[in-house]
């Protein structure tokens, strides 16, 4: 089975990281796409993140209707700080059956070269590449990579960051979210 790995902080994920992952899912050669859910570093103490088991059951809820798509704590034990490179290895391990390939977003790849072992990621896994408008240039040893496929998905201009000061400005973002994750953000009152 080949596996996208869509890996954020998700906080919280809306349908922007929906569309991206089911757009993958289904006009690409990527049998599942698992949210990987990163965790909060131990050294970073950031107040509008999220706990991560709180960030996964938003991505549970918002994926559990989908059967390509799903939800991965996958990185919770890992050691911190953790790299992607970690990561890959200890999937390859635990699944040696399946074959992962990362998702990311256009402006992610243009500081893929500047990523721990981005060399050997690249040897070793191909790269999905969704359209994010942004500033900056790809390097050029990306171009026309056998590795490296980018994807004609929707660009998505939503961000968690913006739903994050709408819900503290009192506005109605309900459209923004899945209604699984809409229900359990007002039940829980976060981000206010």
């Amino acid at each position: 089975m080949k596996i996208g790995l869509y890996f954020g902080t998700f906080n919280p994920i809306h349908v922007g990281h929906l569309t991206i992952a089911n757009h993958l899912a289904e006009h690409s050669d990527l049998d599942q796409v698992w949210f990987v859910v990163t965790p909060q570093s131990p050294f970073k103490k950031k107040s509008s993140l999220l706990d991560n088991y709180q960030r996964l059951e938003m991505v549970y809820r918002a994926t559990k209707d989908y059967a390509k798509l799903k939800s991965s704590d996958i990185e919770f034990g890992l050691k911190q700080p953790n790299y992607t490179i970690d990561t890959l290895t200890y999937l390859f391990e635990k699944f040696p059956e399946h074959e992962f390939a990362l998702i990311m977003g256009e402006d992610n790849l243009k500081s893929f070269h500047k990523w721990k072992n981005y060399e050997l990621i690249l040897e070793n896994h191909s790269i999905y590449v969704y359209p994010r408008i942004s500033e900056g240039t790809i390097e050029t040893q990306f171009d026309n990579h056998p590795k490296i496929h980018k994807v004609d998905a929707p660009i998505m201009q939503l961000s968690s960051t913006f739903i994050r000061k709408e819900i503290k400005d009192g506005k109605n973002i309900k459209p923004m979210l899945p209604e699984h994750v809409w229900e359990y953000l007002d039940e829980m009152n976060f981000y206010r």
